[in-house]
């Protein structure tokens, strides 16, 4: 019997030792402080804020602190899908919250709707300002322009369009299009509800 019991004993040893060898699947390392401050996301959308304002015909007249024209608040919405445009995501409110941040930073004034009556918020949606509702916020707070936005999914990139617009016309007064991959963060913030 204990001839049987070492067998079975150094039968198992080989087994387990066979699982030790198998190779494991690396860890997932977490980010880390210093990557998070160099995000390429944060990154793409700054960039992209700074490439709109160029081409916004108002920025090459004068800079942004000094003019009374310039010194008017914008109104930035969130981005929403083109495919569905009274839906958002995580993602849409995430980049208008970064292009807000931008151009303040950069010396424009910027309305926070989120403390604001009577803009339409959809709830886990954003701040949607329909036609009748841009003009009358713009024309209540003296707003020198609307910056709206659609994201677009394709199969490896999200496509971001940026638009600055004249609140009383509609027209579009500069516009910017660029575009982020398809990676699991931004995956994640489009899915994420």
């Amino acid at each position: 019997m204990r001839p049987l019991i070492y067998s079975a004993l150094a039968a198992s040893s080989l087994l387990l030792a066979a699982c030790e060898t198998a190779p494991r699947a690396p860890l997932a390392s977490e980010p880390t402080y210093e990557q998070a401050l160099n995000n390429s996301f944060n990154t793409a959308n700054y960039n992209a804020v700074a490439e709109l304002i160029k081409r916004y015909p108002a920025s090459s007249s004068a800079s942004a602190t000094n003019t009374s024209a310039n010194n008017a608040p914008f109104v930035v919405a969130t981005l929403v899908n083109i495919d569905q445009l009274e839906q958002s995501s995580t993602l849409g409110r995430l980049i208008s919250e970064q292009v807000a941040s931008r151009m303040t930073q950069m010396g424009y004034s910027v309305l926070e709707l989120k403390i604001r009556n009577g803009v339409y918020m959809k709830r886990n949606e954003g701040e949607f300002l329909l036609t009748r509702e841009i003009k009358e916020v713009a024309s209540t707070h003296n707003a020198q322009a609307v910056v709206v936005g659609t994201y677009a999914e394709s199969a490896t990139l999200v496509h971001v369009n940026l638009k600055i617009v004249n609140p009383a016309t509609s027209v579009i007064l500069a516009a910017y299009d660029y575009a982020l991959p398809l990676d699991k963060q931004i995956a994640s913030l489009i899915r994420k509800r």
